[in-house]
């Protein structure tokens, strides 16, 4: 039926992954989203995190970490997210921005709380020794 595509930061931490939840939402996201025309992804990722997040991605910590597919979480049937992931450090202090209510550090025993996709990560993660 279609592809969502989008951006995600992946931020391990002592075996915890951040994660967001967004206003009057019960599932928690990796930070990100979707490019606007003419972003490069490192373009777009330091955008979306700075409005979600309150913090800064810093550029040449930026690198590629996998890509991700799996259903859209909320969309009909066939409708699937593909997650192109980044790794990087950032400066600032994390705070809630734009439309996130919280900021969670997730471990492995809270994957049912996230997105499908996100659950994908959270098990390659996990095979990686790092949730």
């Amino acid at each position: 039926m279609g592809v969502i595509d989008k951006l995600a930061w992946i931020r391990v931490t002592d075996g915890r992954i951040l994660s967001a939840r967004s206003y009057g939402r019960n599932t928690y996201y990796l930070p990100g989203g979707k490019r606007e025309a003419g972003e490069s992804d490192h373009e777009a990722l330091k955008r979306e995190v700075v409005e979600e997040l309150r913090v800064e991605l810093v550029d040449d910590t930026i690198e590629p970490a996998g890509v991700f597919e799996a259903q859209a979480h909320g969309h009909p049937d066939g409708v699937t997210v593909r997650m192109t992931c980044y790794r990087a450090d950032y400066r600032g202090t994390l705070a809630p921005g734009a439309e996130i209510e919280e900021i969670r550090w997730l471990t492995y025993a809270d994957r049912e709380r996230s997105s499908m996709v996100d659950k994908l990560i959270f098990d390659w993660l996990r095979g990686r020794g790092e949730l």
